[in-house]
């Protein structure tokens, strides 16, 4: 286990969401343990204990000794990382890392089990709306050939205790939506946004995780090597401590993580791969190109139409397209190129970004304004349309250079 000797953290892996795969050496070797349960909290202090206690006395009945139990808090203003640090002398068992620059559910499970020694890997929530005496059914599931066994609230046995009728029509809709959007992984289970299940390593062992929001399972599901999935049913409880985290945002961010799946395990990332070229990456860059469109657009009018301030069409296109470039960047460094950006974070690299991202652009926008005054001069007499047609081409410029220049993937150790 990898640790700070100083304070008992854990260290806090960094790069790519990627879980690693024992060998059969290193299974013969250290003998791994059989279940590495994450607890991924923020602002649980009233909780944990309690959590822990019970988590506890339950895996020392059902497995003792072949468990661990990995509290992975995004540095919480209430300190719940410290008071589940000062728990670990009474709990051989409970490990706990540390996060002050990543945050999200998604990555702080995937972290954990990064960091986690076991063949089984685990996720339950740390405010005890998971019912933890469901552990033991998915244990016994897994080990009767699952690759994978979530806690379900849609099978017998399963259900929610007291959620208002807005909550239930989300919630179903959500799923119908995913239903719709991404058939071939949602069919599979009658709850994929829950939040509380196991897996076994081996099936999504040097798979890299790429998920958006809270709903990490049907990320699993569908970039895992995942066959069999068994359910249980289990009823979800409102919370006695702590503050709720259920948000619109959250639903904003299921929709965005079904998208994405869509397009990455679909014909479009299929095509991707074969042809060694960031398709997803590249759509992106399109969608914030659009954005920029608009904002160029906007600000050509008002500086170069007659009826504004009239301005010669150069100087105002010079002028539009540098806002634009702006705005795009601000954009692609929170999400085209948000796994990069992450991994340089502060205001120097994101300066160096910028200007790397400027010049480039820069160097479109030359492209861009010879080839508006090509194609308005001897083509289109339309400014608009020629404009059009110069952002169109410069866009493929500026992916292209920018992603080998300005948002390069550097190893971080």
């Amino acid at each position: 286990m990898n640790t700070n000797s100083s304070n008992s953290l854990l260290v806090v892996p960094t790069g790519a969401l990627r879980i690693s795969e024992f060998t059969p050496e290193e299974i013969a070797k250290n003998n791994p343990i059989l279940l590495s349960l994450v607890i991924p909290t923020y602002k649980e202090r009233d909780n944990i204990e309690n959590v822990v206690n019970i988590l506890t006395g339950l895996l020392d009945q059902v497995i003792p000794g072949n468990y661990e139990l990995i509290i992975v808090d995004d540095d919480s203003p209430d300190r719940t990382w410290e008071v589940a640090q000062s728990l670990i002398p009474d709990y051989p068992q409970l490990r706990v890392m540390r996060r002050e620059e990543e945050r999200g559910l998604s990555s702080a499970v995937i972290r954990g089990w990064q960091a986690a020694t076991g063949r089984v890997l685990g996720v339950i929530d740390g405010d005890l709306q998971h019912p933890p005496k469901v552990l033991t059914q998915l244990l016994q599931k897994i080990e009767q050939g699952a690759d994978l066994a979530l806690a379900s609230r849609h099978v017998d046995g399963g259900g929610v205790s007291s959620w208002s009728v807005i909550r239930r029509f989300l919630s179903r809709g959500a799923q119908v939506l995913g239903l719709v959007i991404l058939p071939g992984v949602l069919g599979r289970v009658t709850d994929p946004m829950s939040g509380y299940f196991m897996v076994r390593r081996s099936a999504i062992a040097n798979t890299t995780l790429n998920p958006i929001g809270y709903k990490i399972l049907i990320e699993v599901i569908s970039r895992g090597q995942v066959g069999e999935i068994a359910e249980a049913g289990y009823v979800f409880r409102e919370r006695t401590e702590g503050e709720s985290k259920v948000t619109w945002k959250q639903y904003i961010e299921y929709i965005q993580h079904l998208i994405r799946l869509r397009i990455s395990t679909g014909r479009i990332g299929k095509i991707s791969k074969k042809v060694n070229f960031p398709v997803q990456r590249f759509l992106r860059f399109g969608l914030v190109g659009l954005s920029g469109v608009f904002v160029d657009m906007l600000i050509l009018y008002l500086l170069s139409d007659p009826t504004t301030l009239a301005l010669p069409l150069t100087r105002s296109k010079i002028i539009a397209g540098e806002i634009a470039i702006f705005n795009n960047f601000l954009w692609n460094d929170a999400w085209t190129f948000a796994d990069v950006s992450m991994q340089q974070k502060g205001w120097k690299p994101r300066l160096k970004r910028f200007l790397k991202f400027n010049v480039v652009c820069l160097a479109g926008l030359v492209l861009n304004v010879l080839i508006l005054n090509l194609v308005f001069n001897f083509l289109i007499p339309n400014r608009y349309i020629a404009n059009f047609t110069a952002i169109a081409i410069a866009t493929i410029w500026n992916f292209w250079v920018n992603l080998k220049l300005s948002w390069r993937v550097t190893e971080v150790k």
